[in-house]
């Protein structure tokens, strides 16, 4: 399974590097952690949306709209390769996260909020969890830019791997029991994940 970080395909060349790697690796299923500006992979995507995307489009998936390999994880769970993969979509504002998501308007529909966190605290034998948003504990710059609430989810999930977005580098941890992984952007490095063992390998990007 093709694991990618952030992709901002809407940037030319950083889409030109996203397809050719999935023209290299040929994946059965991908697994994405947001930011990916892009709707028309070539081969079956699951991503938790970011905090960089086309709106509309994600409204549309979040709605249950179906589109040719792409699949919103917002709240939810699929079988992935064997595997039950959840997402919560979106980031984090402590001004939005107490509102009806029907509230956010414009560019404040890239949050999560409360009611999101809640549903996906009830989804059930999650193995991998994505987020955009990182827990705390697996990030510092002089500050931990992590989240309280992907902290919470961890903790009531119990999901074996959490895949993370966001920030743009490789970091490992294991927090709440689970192995938290920040994933490189996707123009950088892209990952394999084995399905029965859980384990992510990362290459460097040559192309």
């Amino acid at each position: 399974m093709l694991v990618l970080g952030d992709a901002h395909a809407s940037d030319p060349e950083k889409r030109e590097t996203l397809l050719e790697t999935y023209e290299r690796t040929d994946p059965d299923a991908v697994l994405q952690v947001g930011d990916l500006e892009y709707y028309d992979p070539p081969a079956p995507t699951w991503f938790a949306a970011g905090n960089n995307e086309d709106f509309d489009v994600v409204d549309l998936l979040r709605a249950g709209e179906q589109q040719e390999n792409l699949r919103l994880l917002a709240s939810t769970v699929a079988e992935v390769d064997g595997l039950r993969v959840a997402g919560l979509s979106g980031n984090y504002a402590p001004t939005q996260f107490d509102l009806p998501r029907e509230e956010l308007a414009g560019d404040r529909r890239r949050h999560f909020v409360h009611d999101d966190v809640e549903q996906a605290a009830q989804l059930e034998d999650v193995d991998v969890l994505l987020t955009h948003e990182a827990p705390k504990g697996l990030l510092s710059y002089g500050y931990d830019p992590g989240c309280e609430h992907v902290d919470t989810l961890l903790e009531d999930l119990s999901p074996d791997l959490c895949l993370v977005g966001h920030h743009h580098t490789h970091r490992e941890a294991e927090i709440e029991g689970a192995h938290v992984v920040c994933l490189a952007p996707a123009w950088e490095r892209y990952y394999t994940l084995e399905s029965e063992t859980l384990a992510l390998e990362g290459r460097d990007v040559e192309w």
